[in-house]
């Protein structure tokens, strides 16, 4: 975007605010418009907007551990929880008349989530940003609890917030509340604008406008009347900015899929070394089977292989990167990543080898594991964005795959160091590997002991197929 297209866009963020200056400046100007019904849904609809948007944020940031959309996710799903019980509090949907936690409730989500707005802007240190995505689910369950007790204050008519406040009452301590607001979004509204300038991408120039529109919102909640047309002018405000952002990631979902927070991610996130395990899988003969099969059947084959070959992944908590054509892609990463592969690749033989029985003509996969340290981002193909390890560890173990035989698992020094004497293997010795000057250790692996959760893992010579 050209700068005379992004100083239009700032100067339109600052029409709200004019058009409150001329409406306060021109009584005549702000009229009446007492609706119930009108608000109700108005802010239920802002408040929908910004629950969606911090549900998908939330589930994206605790997906691929990232702090930034996390606590923006927060700042999201406050509003949406504030706004809910602004709107609940509307006189005459559960409440015969106005308390004062109708009045100042959207005041008051709205300064809270100024502090997690502010706080995404922050550099977080690795270790920080990691225990906050670690303890994601005790963040939500404290937002839950302080909007639950709200509740009961403000819909159950308790003290303090049972009767309602004249709006000179009001007016001062909210305008204190959009002075330590503004302050919050005005400096994470910088900070993301900064992120823009590096990154110009559409999401986070819709964040910014959603901190400068949201800092609006508060200071029209403070010095509006209400029911007049500067008090729904907030209102307005608040749908606005959780639409400018619905609408950029709308845009950003069609285009790129999943990853459509990417762009807001931490540096850290978007690409950072992590020791893991990778597994690789394919049907060995698989192309001479397709050449002489009709091509609804090799659909049938692989449907049926890939139904009994996932469950294997996700039981060893792994993660399926990518099926392509009959290949299998999966990456361990955490604690015990290297046993938690090599019981995924015994698994999947020994589930995939019971649909081959059913079907002795069918090919069989063959398993390659390897363990150690990649490089794991995002690789950003337009409209194709993955996140994906890279480096000698994944080449490696694609390499190993292929030197495996139908039915059988073979695996790098690295991972047999890791499953010690307990492992039934069969040592290859060194291996000439495709593309490595160096040979490759590798073993056969045949069987684990029992893990606490099943019996023991182990691989007969009848499950396995012969010469490759």
């Amino acid at each position: 975007m050209s700068e005379s297209g992004l100083a239009l866009r700032a100067a339109a963020l600052l029409l709200p605010l004019a058009g409150l200056l001329l409406l306060l400046g021109v009584p005549r100007l702000d009229v009446v418009w007492e609706n119930h019904p009108g608000h109700f849904w108005l802010v239920l609809a802002a408040a929908v907007l910004s629950f969606g948007l911090g549900f998908l944020m939330a589930e994206s940031a605790g997906r691929r551990g990232d702090a930034r959309v996390l606590l923006i996710a927060l700042a999201f799903l406050t509003s949406s929880g504030f706004l809910a019980l602004h709107a609940l509090a509307t006189p005459g949907v559960l409440l015969d008349a106005s308390n004062a936690g109708f009045q100042i409730a959207s005041a008051v989500g709205l300064l809270l989530a100024s502090g997690f707005a502010v706080a995404s802007a922050l550099p977080l240190s690795p270790e920080r940003a990691e225990s906050l995505v670690r303890n994601r689910l005790v963040l939500f369950g404290a937002l839950g609890v302080a909007l639950a007790a709200w509740a009961a204050i403000a819909l159950g008519t308790l003290p303090p917030l049972e009767e309602p406040i004249t709006p000179e009452e009001a007016r001062d301590p909210v305008l204190g509340l959009w002075v330590v607001g503004a302050v919050l979004y005005g400096y994470a509204a910088y900070r993301f604008a900064r992120l823009y300038a590096v990154r110009r991408t559409p999401v986070a120039l819709a964040v910014v406008a959603a901190w400068v529109l949201l800092a609006e919102a508060m200071l029209t909640v403070a010095i509006s009347r209400n029911w007049h047309a500067s008090w729904w002018e907030w209102h307005l405000l608040m749908l606005v900015a959780f639409g400018l952002v619905a609408r950029s990631v709308w845009r950003e979902w069609q285009r790129e899929g999943a990853e459509i927070f990417a762009d807001l991610y931490e540096e850290r996130t978007l690409g950072r070394p992590e020791d893991l395990s990778v597994l690789f899988a394919d049907l060995q003969g698989f192309t001479a089977f397709s050449e002489r099969t009709p091509p609804d059947e090799v659909r049938a084959m692989l449907n049926e292989y890939f139904a009994a070959a996932a469950p294997a992944v996700e039981h060893q908590n792994g993660e399926l990167v990518q099926t392509s054509g009959d290949a299998v892609f999966a990456v361990f990463k955490g604690p015990g990543h290297e046993e938690r592969a090599a019981r995924a690749g015994l698994e999947l033989q020994a589930a995939t080898g019971r649909v081959a029985a059913r079907h002795p003509d069918w090919p069989r996969f063959r398993v390659g594991v390897n363990s150690g340290e990649a490089h794991v981002g995002l690789v950003r193909a337009p409209g194709a964005r993955t996140f994906t390890p890279t480096g000698d560890v994944v080449n490696t173990g694609a390499r190993l795959e292929g030197q495996a035989r139908a039915g059988e698992v073979v695996i790098a020094g690295r991972t047999r160091a890791a499953l010690g004497d307990r492992a039934d293997v069969e040592d290859l010795g060194e291996l000439p590997v495709k593309g490595k000057e160096r040979r490759v250790r590798a073993f056969v692996l045949r069987a684990l002991p029992p893990d606490g959760n099943e019996g023991e893992q182990r691989l007969d010579d009848e499950d396995r197929e012969g010469e490759s």
